[in-house]
């Protein structure tokens, strides 16, 4: 090769190196976007922004909220599955779309376990059993009572889900397995809906967490009677499934951040330690506190094992009821 042509390839490979490094400062320049797979003003959205508002103070730089709602987050989980992977892009995932929703869909768009990295926990949401003590009166205040009152009233053991093909509608199965009583699974599209028909009467009994539940839990018109998870949700004096005998239901949603496959490790690594360090903080407990989201932080490899956990209790749960993917 000529001396020519050897400086011409110094020159090209330079300006190549140069244009890279502008491209990667260009683009830790662009807004970090959360992606959350649910509409606005869910207790998900409502965690993204608390979570968003205090990583770009950690981080410097602007941080938005991105809703893509539907299909139990699958739109924002293929959204993320085709970003680049240059840190501008996370999303604020449940366990349902991570560990759920691969185990009943055949075609999700998106494989949880190849096409994403973990970034690290945020919280857990846990599900409670609720009745209206309105229609199925007083005396029930368990779940083997609303089951002695379904089989008391046959046609009217309709139970609330907050979504179709979730652990919810499964734990119903399982729920009238133990208890030999007709539940059905009312399948809703969110957890405020369900209430609302639940104090309006339409249903007896619903599964949900408890944001959208708790003032009407507090003014007397719902009774909580189970929660899912290992223990009790601080504050509530409401049994587990486990207390009450049930196996199977132990399992508790979680909400963590994940970014697309690819993503270097140092920005994983500086998201979790932000991420961290805004769950830790007394603004964020705060402002979550009325949910009944629990707080709960870890490495990228403590969400993986969580979620590699909750994808094999979700098996689980799905042979149970007996589901077949769709």
């Amino acid at each position: 090769m000529t001396s020519s042509g050897f400086s011409r390839m110094r020159r090209h490979a330079l300006g190549l190196g140069l244009a890279l490094a502008a491209g990667a400062a260009f683009a830790q320049d662009n807004p970090i976007r959360i992606l959350v797979g649910f509409a606005p003003g869910g207790v998900t959205d409502l965690v993204a922004r608390v979570l968003a508002q205090g990583m770009q103070a950690e981080l410097g730089r602007t941080v938005v909220v991105d809703n893509r709602p539907g299909a139990g987050g699958q739109i924002a989980a293929q959204a993320l599955k085709v970003a680049r992977p240059d840190g501008n892009t996370l999303y604020l995932t449940n366990s349902h779309t991570t560990a759920m929703v691969p185990l009943t869909t055949l075609q999700p768009g998106y494989d949880a376990t190849r096409d994403f990295v973990y970034v690290g926990l945020v919280a857990t949401n846990p599900n409670f059993f609720m009745v209206n003590p309105a229609l199925v009166g007083p005396g029930v205040d368990s779940v083997k009572a609303f089951a002695d009152w379904a089989r008391a009233h046959p046609g009217r053991g309709n139970i609330g889900v907050p979504a179709p093909a979730s652990a919810p509608e499964f734990s119903v199965s399982v729920l009238g397995q133990a208890y030999q009583a007709d539940f059905k699974a009312a399948a809703y599209r969110g957890d405020a809906p369900l209430v609302q028909d639940l104090i309006g009467g339409q249903i007896p009994a619903g599964i949900a967490g408890i944001a959208a539940a708790l003032p009407h839990v507090r003014a007397g018109k719902l009774k909580l009677l189970a929660v899912d998870g290992p223990q009790r949700l601080p504050g509530f004096d409401v049994p587990t499934y486990s207390e009450l005998g049930l196996k199977g239901l132990e399992d508790v949603i979680t909400i963590g951040l994940i970014a697309p496959a690819g993503t270097p490790a140092d920005l994983v690594a500086k998201f979790n330690a932000a991420a961290n360090k805004v769950v830790a903080s007394k603004t964020f407990h705060d402002r979550i506190v009325d949910t009944g989201i629990l707080v709960k932080s870890g490495t990228p490899d403590d969400m993986l094992r969580t979620t590699e956990a909750s994808r094999a209790a979700s098996e689980r749960l799905v042979k149970a009821a007996g589901f077949k993917p769709q």
